[in-house]
């Protein structure tokens, strides 16, 4: 069988390659490409024009751009081909829904109206041979239409027997409600649509069956109509000082070609109105830039303003015309909304109390109020029960735990939208639990994290642990003897443990000193200055590795011990070295030949205080450094020797404080600086004192030289 994509595929036929004409098969509802050779004189194009003719007569042509046909033809012939060149048209026309009546041969003639003789011993014969099957004779073939007018859709049938069904994008169509009032379908299995819809296009199939055989043929309407507003609002709120768009809902087919914008009465231009720019859907754009490409003038004008308030109408068209104006659109200019009442920043309230928290607002240049709701910020509804709306403020009764927490009030217009926040404290209230209490576990620890049940400064946490795993036979650890009645007791049930956590800022905690392969239960208790809150929900996590505690039935009793696979690092120091924080330790006492590796693990924190993890890493060697801790902080730090089958065993924690270095290199800088100054000031104070001394022995060495001689003059002269 021939169809469109096998003869497209197979080129433009040429008379001088071969030697016998062309032949072209298909069905009934297929489509075929007929190509007809074009040979220019000199190869040079000039005008020419092309009928195809069958018996004797021209059934399609091409002439001055445009391919016309005759009956049956018409409808069903189109170029095949456009060419990118300086020709639309390259000889290839597709004629679709073949009928029997197709069938036959046809001739292609080139002639040149501008030369002589105008033609030449060019063109293309071929022969179309038509597979008509057993059901149907002619089937349906594309139809455009204008709305309101009727489309026909012919699906001729052999025999008036046969059944045909029709669909709509392979819909039947009696289920489409659209459809089904407007179309019927003939005896002779044509297709009548009655009055034509825009919903109506798209692809028509019917399909003829005899009750072992079926056929198909498909074919398309397109329904045209004026340009028409589809839908227009009666009013807009355009935000003051920012960007909007006003739009105008259309449909047009053909496609729009133009559409009028009409204000208070008088045609709205916006190339004549600042900061207002067409879109190209034809929507109208209020922005303080103009788009790119715009003129220079439109630059750096206001965004949406008072004089953009008016009565807008909009008038859609294309080729068919227009239905006319849409409904007026009442445009308003619309200011952010402005708090004219605001809730205090807290309220205290006692549990059963009530409590009223006024807000108010109204549109910024009037006096109209916006929208005005209230909401808990942590997402939690309100009780629709206990609370009541008066305007803008919210009284909420009967108080309960619950109820505490942050609340905003927010109000919004088609401008904006703004918030005010306000925080209800109850008094002599415990905290909220802990929630969402997650585990990380290891083989001998437990890194737990979670949520405060409320953000309240200077509230506590401490972990609550115990082994949850189910009763067991377990071996004493002093049990060195035979007697059954010495070495094992049957475990009650083991108490909670307790952990504090030093940091009250910390949701964080690790829980190390655990054994390995066992399963234990974990909750955080919240504290603060008014007490002990509630427990978070209880998590049972397991470590990892394998227990080496199992159970012993009691006629097998025997005295274990307190055996191991592989011993805790031992010895551990910590000093400080020009590298950083130097951990060492020795090796286990047993275990050593199944020795995998060991960890290094540090955290913040003192050990009866709980954990802040904050690193950790794994060496072969019997020291390690840690390269930086945080000043003014105390650390734990913990070695663990881990054997060949992944068992850890933790050390006893080495606690390290980390002094503030920094403020004490300021303070020894400032110590010597002050050291210097004053042995600078007493070396001064010493040189001016022995210089004062010298000065005065002089003074009495010359008075004791000058006294003599004055003397002795004075005896001469008597």
């Amino acid at each position: 069988m021939w169809t469109w994509s096998r003869v497209a595929a197979a080129g433009y036929f040429n008379l001088e390659e071969e030697s016998a004409p062309a032949q072209l098969k298909a069905s009934v509802g297929d489509s075929v490409v007929f190509n007809c050779k074009l040979e220019f004189p000199n190869d040079v194009p000039i005008p020419y024009i092309m009928h195809w003719n069958k018996g004797g007569s021209t059934v399609f042509s091409w002439a001055d751009g445009q391919l016309t046909a005759e009956e049956p033809y018409k409808g069903r012939v189109s170029p095949a081909h456009e060419h990118d060149g300086t020709e639309a048209f390259t000889g290839a026309v597709n004629l679709t829904s073949i009928r029997e009546s197709d069938k036959g041969w046809y001739e292609c003639r080139v002639h040149f109206p501008n030369r002589t003789p105008s033609t030449r011993l060019n063109g293309t014969w071929l022969f179309l041979d038509v597979d008509g099957g057993t059901l149907l004779a002619t089937p349906p073939i594309n139809k455009t239409t204008l709305e309101g007018e009727t489309a026909h859709f012919s699906c001729v049938t052999k025999n008036r027997a046969h059944r045909v069904t029709w669909y709509k994008d392979g819909v039947p169509i009696p289920e489409i409600v659209e459809l089904r009032q407007r179309s019927f379908v003939s005896p002779d299995g044509s297709l009548t649509i009655a009055p034509t819809a825009m919903g109506d296009p798209g692809e028509y199939m019917c399909e003829v069956t005899d009750g072992s055989t079926r056929q198909q043929a498909s074919a398309h309407l397109d329904v045209q109509y004026k340009a028409k507003v589809m839908y227009s609002p009666r009013e807009v709120q355009l935000p003051y000082g920012r960007s909007a768009t006003l739009d105008c809902h259309f449909r047009a087919n053909p496609p729009l070609t133009s559409l009028r914008w009409e204000k208070d009465g008088f045609l709205f231009d916006p190339y004549n109105v600042q900061g207002v720019f067409y879109r190209r859907n034809g929507s109208l754009y209020f922005s303080k830039a103009s788009p790119r490409g715009a003129l220079r003038r439109h630059r750096n004008r206001k965004c949406v303003d008072e004089i953009h308030r008016g009565r807008y109408t909009c008038t859609p068209f294309n080729d068919l015309g227009t239905e006319g104006p849409s409904p007026v659109i009442d445009v308003r200019v619309q200011r952010p909304p402005v708090f004219t009442i605001t809730p205090h920043n807290m309220y205290l309230r006692r549990t059963g109390d009530s409590v009223a928290m006024p807000c108010d607002a109204v549109n910024g240049g009037d006096t109209e109020r916006p929208l005005i709701v209230w909401f808990k910020k942590d997402g939690t509804p309100l009780p629709r029960s206990r609370i009541t709306m008066e305007g803008g403020n919210l009284t909420l009764v009967d108080i309960v735990d619950e109820d505490r927490g942050m609340y905003q009030c927010v109000a919004s217009n088609g401008a904006a939208t703004i918030s005010v926040e306000t925080e209800l404290v109850l008094e002599n209230t415990a905290p909220r639990p802990p929630y969402n209490l997650r585990a990380v576990s290891s083989t001998t620890s437990v890194t737990l994290t979670w949520l405060p049940g409320v953000e309240r400064p200077q509230t506590q946490h401490s972990v609550w642990f115990r082994i949850s795993d189910s009763p067991q036979w377990h071996v004493l650890p002093d049990a060195t003897d035979l007697d059954p009645s010495a070495p094992y007791r049957q475990s009650d049930t083991p108490e909670w443990r307790t952990l504090r956590v030093g940091d009250t800022e910390s949701t964080e905690a690790m829980v190390s000193g655990l054994k390995a392969g066992r399963e234990y239960e974990f909750m955080v208790l919240s504290q603060d200055e008014h007490g002990d809150g509630m427990f978070s929900k209880a998590i049972r996590v397991k470590t990892a590795g394998t227990s080496t505690v199992e159970e012993v039935p009691h006629e097998f009793r025997a005295a274990i011990g307190s055996f191991q696979q592989i011993g805790p690092p031992r010895n551990v120091t910590v000093r400080v070295t020009g590298e950083g924080f130097l951990v060492a330790w020795d090796p286990p006492a047993f275990g050593v030949e199944d020795l995998k590796h060991y960890v290094v693990r540090w955290a913040r924190g003192a050990p009866d205080s709980g954990y802040l993890p904050s690193g950790t890493d794994v060496t072969n060697d019997l020291s390690y450094i840690i390269r930086y801790l945080e000043e003014d902080r105390l650390y734990s730090i913990f070695v663990l020797s881990v054997n060949s089958n992944d068992v850890e065993v933790t050390s006893h924690p080495v606690s390290l404080y980390v002094p503030p270095y920094r403020s004490q290199r300021a303070l020894s800088v400032g110590m010597a600086v002050g050291l210097a100054l004053v042995a600078a000031a007493v070396a001064a104070a010493w040189y001016l004192r022995e210089k004062q001394i010298k000065r005065m022995q002089q003074r009495q060495d010359d008075e004791a030289n000058n006294l003599p001689s004055s003397n002795g003059k004075d005896s001469g002269k008597g």
